[in-house]
């Protein structure tokens, strides 16, 4: 029996300048982790403490159950020796190698190969790159190839420290849908720290909030956004992971199964689908609304050009200075909708009721028009 802990336990307290870090959490070394947080909240400095780029800290430290760091034995286990990967904003590439050349650094470094080389470099779509420059490379194209080269080190934990900050929208939906092709081919455990919770809600298994130097959440990705929305610092959201149920390309729509008899429309998934193609697909999309995007009517909408409207019973009113935010389930799926608190009161809103909810299809953002929270 394999009685290896597969997980990363961390306990640090620590003081930079002023800036106090006391966190204590156990993560699975599975999956993805979002790590999330404004900016000066530690989320960088969690990273530099768990690869030992930082050591000015006490505590413990250890993955899979190998300790790597505890202050109190005196025990530090250097960067190098950690098999742990680290992939930053900047790409940090040697400038003075080409594609190939600063693969192969990484690849020769590695003392314990079992991946080919060749494969990485077709799962990071290189291969037409391979002998240019780097300093002619896209943001885009560096960030692929930081990333092949912290796999091909063959790490047992990877560190990305908001490396798709720098690139447009297009292409961080390219390089999100190549993180998780990485993730899934290899199964190599990632934490992933970003100020776009957009970005997160797209990639993450896990999501860890943190301010001030402590964790506030964590846990899986829905449920953490959702209760981010009572901090009203993060845009108010629904937060959803549905199966495609169709594609309706000569409307421009796909449709998501909430439940047998409802679906959600949102603009066409050109990523899942081609032209005329209508066949079903157990593949899911995850997509978030915007709380103010969705209203309330206590009566059916039959005749509107609002696709997305059913019914669903009210779990919560929290008022908000001037508006509402509302809790409402479905189909066991959580929705929330900011209205103003004038329009609650008109329409006497109560615990238990149930009334209509709706958006339009523009409403459902996914992975196709990525953009800041």
């Amino acid at each position: 029996m394999n009685n290896i802990l597969k997980e990363l336990s961390f306990n640090f307290n620590s003081q930079f300048d002023g800036f106090a870090l006391s966190i204590k959490q156990t993560l699975p070394t599975k999956g993805i982790t979002g790590i999330f947080g404004h900016s000066g909240s530690g989320k960088s400095t969690l990273l530099r403490l768990i690869s030992g780029l930082e050591n000015s800290t006490t505590g413990q430290l250890s993955l899979n159950g190998n300790v790597l760091f505890d202050s109190n034995h005196k025990l530090n286990i250097k960067p190098e020796k950690r098999r742990i990967g680290l992939v930053f904003q900047d790409s940090r590439l040697f400038p003075h190698l080409n594609v190939q050349q600063n693969l192969a650094y990484a690849h020769k470094r590695c003392l314990h190969k079992q991946l080919n080389i060749n494969d990485i470099i077709d799962l990071t779509q290189l291969k037409p790159l391979l002998h240019k420059k780097v300093t002619l490379l896209s943001g885009g194209e560096k960030q692929r190839v930081a990333i092949a080269r912290a796999v091909l080190s063959e790490p047992e934990l990877l560190l990305l420290d908001e490396p798709l900050s720098a690139l447009d929208n297009q292409n961080k939906a390219l390089m999100i849908t190549l993180l998780l092709d990485v993730q899934r081919t290899l199964n190599i455990p990632m934490l992933y720290v970003s100020h776009s919770l957009a970005e997160l809600q797209q990639i993450a298994d896990n999501l860890l909030v943190m301010k001030q130097g402590n964790i506030e959440h964590f846990g899986p990705i829905h449920p953490i956004i959702h209760a981010l929305n009572n901090t009203k610092e993060t845009l108010q959201q629904t937060s959803l992971s549905l199966i495609v149920k169709e594609h309706l390309p000569e409307y421009g729509l796909t449709s998501l199964q909430l439940t047998t008899d409802i679906v959600i429309y949102l603009p066409l998934q050109s990523n899942t689908t081609v032209a005329n193609d209508k066949t079903l697909t157990p593949k899911k999309i995850r997509c978030y609304i915007a709380a103010s995007d969705i209203s309330i009517s206590r009566h059916e909408a039959t005749d509107s050009s609002i696709v997305n409207h059913f019914q669903a019973k009210i779990l919560d009113i929290q008022p908000q200075n001037n508006t509402v935010l509302i809790t409402l389930t479905c189909a066991e799926q959580v929705f929330y909708s900011s209205i103003s608190l004038w329009s609650a009161e008109r329409l006497s809103l109560s615990l238990h009721d149930l009334v209509y909810i709706q958006f339009k299809a523009s409403a459902v953002h996914s992975l196709a028009d990525i953009g800041e929270l």
